[in-house]
């Protein structure tokens, strides 16, 4: 938790993840690479999940979550809180803070039925991973922000992938 005079941010920006990786062509280096960024605070894995088609379309998968049970139960309350407080207002957010809270003792994560219904999209001989990264370097950077009222009106990723793409959409108007 970061603590200001006038904020607390709880958590850093997130972001959801989905990565396909036709071929299950695997090297080694997506948990070290993730482990790396975990270790050092870069990022916290609020929740993932790693589907893994064989050829014949056996599914193999693993899941998990860098929060503890406190902290499932405290990042479901506030999850609620915010769906309540879009949904019902200042009294939306209260209700929907306590079923969060309740929720949590259920939540196991992806159910055997998310899972199956995950793999049905993807093809044979190929992976699927989810997940849903906090970025805790971002945090004095949020909370700066949220001190000096800003407001997110957009944000997104640049890969160079997309750049080459709006290259190609900017040419083809010419």
């Amino acid at each position: 938790m970061v603590e200001s005079g006038q904020t607390t941010v709880l958590y850093g920006p997130m972001q959801l993840f989905a990565i396909a990786f036709p071929g299950n062509q695997f090297k080694g280096e997506i948990i070290p690479a993730i482990t790396e960024a975990r270790d050092n605070g870069t990022i916290r894995l609020i929740d993932y999940l790693f589907i893994m088609k064989d050829a014949n379309g056996d599914i193999m998968s693993a899941q998990g979550t860098d929060l503890g049970r406190k902290e499932i139960e405290d990042f479901d309350s506030v999850l609620g809180a915010l769906l309540g407080l879009g949904a019902g207002g200042v009294e939306g957010a209260m209700v929907g803070a306590e079923v969060g809270a309740k929720f949590a003792q259920y939540d196991k994560g992806f159910t055997e039925r998310d899972i199956k219904n995950i793999a049905d999209d993807i093809p044979n001989n190929s992976s699927a991973l989810l997940m849903v990264v906090e970025h805790l370097w971002a945090k004095k950077i949020k909370e700066a922000l949220v001190n000096a009222n800003g407001i997110m009106v957009a944000q997104g990723m640049l890969t160079p992938e997309l750049v080459v793409r709006i290259g190609a959409a900017l040419n083809s108007k010419k």
